[in-house]
Parts: C-alpha cells; structure tokens; sequence
C-alpha cells in the first residue's frame, strides 16, 4: 500500500514510517522544509511539500494514497482551542480525498480527552455538548466522515508517548522541577496516567490500518493506568529533589497551562483493540523507560 502520513517527522509519525517501511508498504510524508523532507528521504519514504494550513496541499496528498495516518498537530497549547478547530478542518479536507472509495483514513485522539475516573475502554464516546473538550473536535470529524461513506477511523494515544526523543508531557515535568527545585503531584497523586512506548505506537497504526474498518476507536495503551506520583518519584530521585503534594490554585500557579494534565485520571484499557488486531505492547514501560538514558542519560 501507498501511505500518505502527515507529522511524518515527528515523534510518533517518524516511528509510524520506519514501521510501514519495514512491513514492505510505500510511504509518502508531509514536510514543510527542506530539512525535514532530506530526514524522510534518509528512511526511504517521499517527501510531500505542504502545510496543515494549506488544505489543497493536503488534498493532492491524500488523493494519490491507498490509505492516510494523520498524526500531525499544533500543540501551541496558547492556541489550542484554535488547533482543535483547524484539525477538524484537517480532518474533512483529508476525508474528502478519499471520498468514493474504500481507502482509509485514520486519526489521532487522546484518551485525555474522555470522562475521567473510571477504566475506559475503546466503546466510550467523548463528552458532547457545552462540556465538551475541545480535542473532540478531531473525533467529531471522524465520525461526520462516516455518513459521507469514508472509512475513517480513529487512533486514541495516551497523556505519555515515551521513549528516546520524547518532548511532550513527562520531559515537561522533568523541566519544570528542574525550574521549581521541586517534583510535585496533585493532592495524594494517585490519579492515573495510561502510557505507551512511542513503538508500540507505530505498530498499532500500521495494523490499523491494514485491517481498518469504518468507525473503528483504537486504544494505544500499554500501561493501563500508571499514579501520578509514581512516575513523580522517579524523577525526584534522578533529581535529588523533593517530591512535594501541591492543590488548588497552588498547583494552578505551579504547573502552568499542564495543571489539568497533571490531575487527569484517565485509566484505559485497549482489550478490544489487542484481541482485534493482535497487537501486543513489546517495549518498555513508562516507569522502566522513565528510568534509563532515555530521560536521564548516564553522565
């Protein structure tokens, strides 16, 4: 198959080429520069010039594709509610490229973005409505491409993708102690944070979509549900510094714009989505990896 991906250099989607490419596929990526289109040359995949912003360009892509994985996102978090909507436009343009065909299309979620407190599976919906989260939007466009006949898909990925190269939530904790001169957590920190090693991740995708079907949700879950305060203590020892219990508007001032990050409890299962796929996290888990070179490099 001719993939077309887009975040193709990222963290996650770079792991998605290198996976389709081993398992025989042919794969086009979005790049926006020179540099990051010799980066996808040097995997073996083409390089498609283009920008979220610009949805012919997204269009041509996908149109010359036998199937799509979009990964890409803008997580300016200053703009987010904006990213959210502009990926929902994404989301259309791609889908309309695929209309009248049978060519699937699959699109990144978060399992952050569901109702809290409770193991959730692959079955449950995100909030509609007023309190609605705004990533819903992406999923909200998933579905509308269903009625249009297109075989969209979706791929939901947990508050830590990790492994060597990450840059989203935990390298952020791990600065912001750094910043601080201490580790905190949110009340007792049991709260649960799901994880997935960001290659697992890319095989999930490649099985997706192989054996793709309309409306189908799939977990990226490898630790179910790991408390806040573990993964915090890790990084204190590394650190030498305290782990403190921070609440209210204190952990408003000390975590920033990651405040409701940090206190989400989001346990997830991904049951179906294995016994479906066949597919079964092999690497690292978050703590193991939390605790190696990948994070904290010897010297």
């Amino acid at each position: 198959m001719h993939i077309f991906v887009t975040g193709a250099t990222g963290f996650v989607g770079s792991a998605i080429v290198t996976e389709l490419i081993s398992a025989g596929h042919r794969v086009t990526g979005l790049v926006r520069s020179d540099l990051a289109a010799d980066a996808l040359t040097r995997q073996g995949a083409a390089a498609h010039r283009g920008d979220l912003t610009d949805l012919d360009s997204l269009c041509r892509g996908a149109e010359n594709a036998d199937g799509v994985i979009h990964t890409a996102f803008n997580h300016d978090f200053s703009t987010y509610r904006d990213n959210c909507e502009m990926d929902r436009r994404i989301i259309a343009a791609l889908g309309s490229a695929l209309a009248g065909s049978d060519r699937p299309l699959l699109v990144t979620s978060g399992i952050g973005i569901l109702p809290q407190s409770k193991v959730l599976t692959e079955d449950v919906a995100p909030t509609t409505g007023a309190h609605a989260h705004p990533r819903a939007a992406s999923e909200q466009a998933a579905v509308a491409l269903l009625d249009q006949g297109i075989n969209a898909g979706i791929v939901r990925l947990p508050p830590s993708v990790h492994g060597v190269g990450d840059h989203g939530f935990v390298p952020t904790l791990i600065d912001l102690a750094r910043r601080t001169g201490v580790v905190a957590h949110v009340g007792d920190g049991s709260n649960r944070w799901p994880a997935l090693h960001r290659l697992d991740a890319a095989r999930l995708y490649r099985l997706a979509l192989e054996r793709a079907r309309p409306g189908a949700r799939w977990h990226g879950v490898a630790d179910e549900g790991i408390p806040f305060r573990d993964i915090t203590a890790i990084i204190a020892r590394h650190l030498n510094l305290p782990q403190v219990s921070t609440d209210g508007p204190a952990a408003a001032a000390h975590f920033g714009w990651m405040a409701g990050f940090a206190a989400m409890d989001v346990p997830a299962s991904a049951e179906k989505t294995r016994a479906e796929l066949g597919w079964e996290p092999v690497e690292l888990g978050l703590l193991a990896d939390l605790d190696s070179d990948a994070y904290f490099p010897a010297g």
